[in-house]
């Protein structure tokens, strides 16, 4: 597929993924959610991608969906919805399966469906100019893009609620107090910032990482010993791949683990 709303490379074990629609604020349009999809694809049959950056090009991460782009849908604005919210689910969903840590950075306003692409990151960098605000229910809208999952299980039930219903605007390092964000730096330093550390997940345990993100997906949902059973066999599992023997070994020998991901 050839893209006109995202710029997709990879190099160096590091796929990089940027909204480009920088005139409207990266807003997601429908090619935009097939384009996030078919970029999910390739990212989870490449083997040599390690880690993955999701950022956007301009003045914003992302607005949300493009408002005016449904209402010009007429009569067919629930079919557009559809096929929307099923490409950007997709894409978060093939996202959260892979080996490979997700990590947003994000350097402008992240809004709607932008604020619940940004909470799916399995680790969440942001420019100090970076605003957070669900703004579904401004337009009357419900949320989508998993910040229903997702957010009461970084700030709790009742902020999520707050959030979700008052659409109240978050500083990126209110978002960082209030659990949505890892770290925020000074804007000029966020794409440098970034780079090291998707270097260093690029670097390391792949198959170790996505068993992370795996059992962690569960954590809130399973019983005590379901997930000790997970974790068992999780565990146990890592002496079938290189990284595991191979980083055992290296501890006890007190050397550099050199990690294939594999």
């Amino acid at each position: 597929m050839s893209y006109d709303t995202i710029t997709f490379e990879i190099a160096d074990n590091i796929a990089r993924i940027t909204l480009n629609r920088p005139d409207d604020a990266n807003a997601l349009t429908a090619r935009m959610g097939m384009e996030l999809f078919d970029a999910a694809v390739r990212c989870s049959t490449n083997r040599s991608v390690r880690a993955i950056v999701i950022t956007g090009n301009g003045k914003m991460f992302c607005a949300g969906g493009d408002l005016k782009d449904m209402q010009d849908q007429g009569d067919g604005k629930d079919v557009h919805l559809t096929r929307l919210a099923t490409d950007l689910h997709g894409t978060i969903t093939r996202l959260a399966h892979l080996d490979a840590p997700v990590i947003m950075a994000v350097n402008g306003t992240a809004a709607g469906a932008g604020f619940s692409l940004a909470l799916s990151g399995d680790y969440v960098i942001a420019s100090d100019q970076a605003k957070f605000v669900a703004a579904y229910t401004a337009s009357g809208l419900t949320p989508d893009g998993s910040s229903t999952h997702y957010l009461a299980k970084h700030v709790g039930l009742l902020r999520a609620k707050e959030l979700l219903l008052t659409n109240r605007v978050l500083r990126a390092d209110e978002a960082c107090t209030w659990g949505m964000v890892n770290r925020v730096v000074a804007a000029d330093a966020l794409m440098e910032e970034t780079d090291k550390l998707a270097a260093t997940f690029a670097a390391g345990p792949t198959k170790a990482y996505g068993g992370v993100k795996q059992l962690l997906l569960t954590a809130y949902s399973d019983t005590l010993e379901t997930q000790l059973d997970r974790e068992t066999r999780s565990i146990a599992g890592m002496m079938d791949t290189h990284d595991g023997p191979h980083g055992l070994a290296a501890f006890l020998n007190k050397e550099k683990p050199r990690f294939k991901g594999e």
